[in-house]
């Protein structure tokens, strides 16, 4: 027996060394391909890498991670700074993904914020073994493949902050684990399949900031469901059909009419709510304060009415609030009415009898209410006319005492009103303050809470030091120096997270304290938005002698892709942004204007906007790296007034103008003429010129609309949005203030034109006869003034 054992050993022994050589040559080809990935993207971390490299051992590195198991590659972590620069023009994403597949135990794969350009390919569905992809912040574009729906194992998908576009493919429901879907920021422009509702283990559901519209399928066989958010697209008119394990729901900024389902407030575990910026309207329901769990609500920008009283409950947990600008009357509760500084409460334009956030009279919201259709309930009706029967019958036994004395009574109130119509009626004046006041910017608040919480991609705002901003520009190295206008130094710099900023290094004029700058920094950190190069902190620089303030450094955001006129200027060497671009850059300055008008209190007016000042993001979205913020005007005015590009004072040095917000109207309308036109305007004279040149192409064909615009588009835009984007110009560059129209309007009108436009791409070109905006809704080019 023992001599059988003997002989098999040598068997045995060839098994074992055949296996081990087996595994070596596996982790020899996975190292190979690990660097073929590595030459592909051009990773700066992961030059050191080589040959001799084990990949399997690594130390653990917040940029570059890999697992392994059985010595095969698990998991693959590659996560770089945003925003992160595109890659060469020579990558390729096919060749990138074709290496990939060679790791064919890949479970987890994440490549973020790396510069991945082009179209997804289908064969990134040959990792079989895939559990959870993550693609975030790059440049990837076209439809999802619908072989991702082979992947069984699939638990999370990840492709938030890119440029996919077109309607989702109707595989995925076949994913049996999908338990995450996040397609944030994206272009998907299409109605969403009822086959979501078969992803019976979806626990994250994240469409936000993309083009879906219709009504939302229904979700409420998604019994895991715990997060979904839909904001920023066009879904409606109907409240979704939803589980009632939700903690987060986001509807805001849709197309919602309708009131909200009463079985809403049985949604123990909700956590956040947001129905901002809809049309929704019906009674607001009171029993969403006391939610168990609730802690955020903002029902903001919508057409609730009802009466609210001071005994409602609300839950303790609560921290924001934000019930502005819809029809409600009524008092506050009082438990809403808490100093604490861990809870926000908003309030304002609604008919509450306050005196506090700008009120409107109680008529307003009841006419209000009229004019949306909400009327009293029918069966109400019924039951107070039968009453008034009763009462006329009762009546009638007394009829002929109190005729008389009903007589008496309309004869006086006649008198009376005649008396009132002569009386003059007392004019109600806004005294406008001259400049921000110490108290209005102390108290200066976000009108919309959503604002202020909203998802903006950016660190909170903070103090820094010296020695910080002194590492971040090794020293403010000459290397460092971006240039130097009237509003100080601008410094490029790293922070020690890996971050780039940009610093405006201002030296101070006088002697001041840092309390004297803390009203106009308390305003400042309340400026951030995703259309505005947002400041993340600030920095005092201060004499040893006597404390008072040398420097201020103010550290924004830094905005990789240049100027806007860079991207659209004939003969620069980047590549010319499309119409469809041109026109969302377009709606992102107008919605950065609306904040800065109407996003805080006081508002920022008078910004003297040039397009040199408009910066583009890794997304091509548009930023205002320029405005007029109260703190540069301050130190300006100590050498003399500020004054803006039409000539008026500014509203941070003098008086506030009637028109203030129009004079950024005017110089809005500038930049849509070098949008439309394709080159530099640099002066009046030339303004008037092409002024006159697109009015006279209003009244032509559409030959000669397209002989206007910029030779390299002119073949891609439809006539109907080039003339919807000349009418909005040439009305904004009107001699009047008052017949510019208020950036609302703006701001609508451009977004018609971007929707016509995406339509006719839709429709692949075809004619206007054909096409689905044959029959669009009417431009509102009838502007308010």
């Amino acid at each position: 027996m023992a001599k059988l054992s003997l002989s098999f050993l040598p068997l045995v022994l060839a098994l074992i060394l055949s296996s081990v050589r087996h595994s070596e040559q596996r982790q020899s080809s996975e190292a190979q391909t690990l660097l073929r990935i590595t030459q592909l993207i051009n990773f700066p971390v992961l030059k050191s890498l080589n040959n001799d490299t084990d990949f399997c051992n690594l130390e653990v590195n917040a940029a570059f991670t890999v697992s392994c198991y059985e010595g095969s590659i698990t998991q693959l972590h590659i996560i770089g700074e945003k925003p992160a620069p595109l890659l060469p023009q020579n990558f390729s994403i096919d060749s990138f993904v074709t290496t990939l597949v060679k790791l064919p135990r890949l479970k987890v794969l994440t490549l973020v914020s790396v510069g991945l350009w082009g179209t997804l390919p289908a064969k990134i569905a040959r990792l079989s073994s895939l559990e959870i992809l993550d693609v975030t912040s790059n440049f990837l574009n076209g439809t999802i493949p619908p072989e991702l729906s082979s992947l069984t194992g699939l638990q999370t998908l990840v492709l938030d902050d890119n440029m996919f576009s077109g309607p989702l493919p109707e595989g995925l429901s076949s994913l049996p684990v999908l338990s995450v879907l996040s397609l944030k920021k994206n272009s998907f422009n299409s109605s969403l399949p009822s086959s979501l509702s078969d992803l019976e283990n979806l626990r994250v559901l994240g469409l936000s900031q993309n083009r879906f519209h219709g009504e939302l399928p229904d979700l409420s066989r998604l019994t895991n469901l715990q997060v979904l958010e839909v904001g920023d697209n066009a879904f409606g008119p109907q409240f979704p059909k939803l589980g009632k394990k939700l903690v987060t729901l986001v509807l805001r900024k849709n197309k919602f009419r309708s009131s909200i389902p009463a079985e809403l407030s049985s949604y123990y575990q909700l956590q956040r709510l947001d129905v901002s910026s809809n049309v929704f309207m019906g009674p607001f329901p009171p029993s969403l304060l006391s939610l168990p769990s609730i802690t955020y609500l903002n029902f903001s920008g919508n057409k609730f009415t009802g009466m609210l009283f001071e005994n409602l409950p609300c839950n303790a947990e609560l921290k924001a609030v934000d019930l502005s600008s819809n029809l409600l009357t009524g008092s506050l509760p009082k438990c809403l009415e808490s100093d604490s500084k861990d809870r926000v409460v908003l309030y304002a334009r609604n008919c509450l009898a306050t005196s506090n956030q700008n009120q409107h009279p109680v008529q307003f919201c009841l006419n209000g209410a009229l004019a949306v259709g909400i009327v009293p309930d029918q069966s109400k009706r019924k039951k107070a006319s039968k009453a008034a029967l009763a009462i006329g019958i009762i009546g009638g036994i007394f009829g002929g005492v109190l005729l008389v004395g009903l007589i008496f009574l309309v004869y006086r109130r006649i008198n009376t009103n005649k008396t009132l119509k002569k009386s003059p009626p007392r004019s109600i004046t806004e005294n406008a303050s001259s400049g921000y006041t110490s108290k209005l910017l102390s108290d200066a608040r976000y009108i919309s809470q959503t604002m202020k919480t909203g998802a903006l991609g950016l660190p909170s705002y903070r103090t820094f030091s010296l020695e910080e901003l002194e590492d971040a520009t090794q020293n403010f190295d000459t290397s460092t120096f971006m240039g130097e206008g009237s509003h100080g130094q601008m410094y490029r710099g790293q922070l020690k997270d890996g971050s780039f900023v940009a610093i405006r290094c201002l030296k101070m004029k006088g002697s001041h304290s840092t309390q004297n700058f803390m009203h106009h920094i308390e305003l400042i950190m309340k400026l951030r938005h995703r259309h505005l190069v947002s400041a993340l902190g600030h920095c005092f620089e201060c004499y040893l002698d006597d404390s008072s303030v040398s420097r201020i450094f103010l550290v924004f955001e830094y905005v990789p892709y240049g100027t806007l006129r860079s991207w659209i200027s004939e003969g620069h060497p980047r590549r010319s942004l499309a119409w469809t671009q041109r026109i969302a850059a377009a709606i992102g300055i107008a919605k950065g204007i609306q904040f800065l008008h109407t996003g805080i209190m006081p508002g920022v007016y008078s910004s003297n906007l040039k397009i040199t000042d408009i910066l583009l993001d890794q997304n091509f979205g548009a930023k205002i790296s320029s405005y007029n913020l109260p703190l540069l005007e301050k130190n300006m005015e100590q050498g003399g007034h500020g004054v803006s590009s039409s000539g008026s004072i500014t509203s941070s040095t003098g008086a506030r103008k009637k028109h203030d917000d129009r004079t950024d109207v005017h110089d809005f309308g500038v930049i849509l003429l070098e949008l439309i036109k394709g080159r530099p305007v640099k002066s009046e004279a030339q303004i008037e010129d092409l002024e006159d040149q697109l009015q006279g192409a209003l009244t032509a064909d559409d030959a000669a609309r397209r002989s206007v615009v910029d030779s390299r588009i002119k073949q891609t835009c439809l006539d109907l949005s080039v003339k919807t984007m000349m009418e909005v110009c040439v009305r904004c560059l009107r001699q009047d203030p008052a017949d510019r129209p208020s950036i609302e309007d703006v701001l609508w009108n451009l977004q018609y034109a971007e929707q016509v436009q995406d339509a006719w791409q839709g429709g692949e070109s075809q004619s206007s006869e054909d096409s689905p905006v044959s029959s669009p809704k009417p431009p509102r080019l009838a502007f308010k003034l």
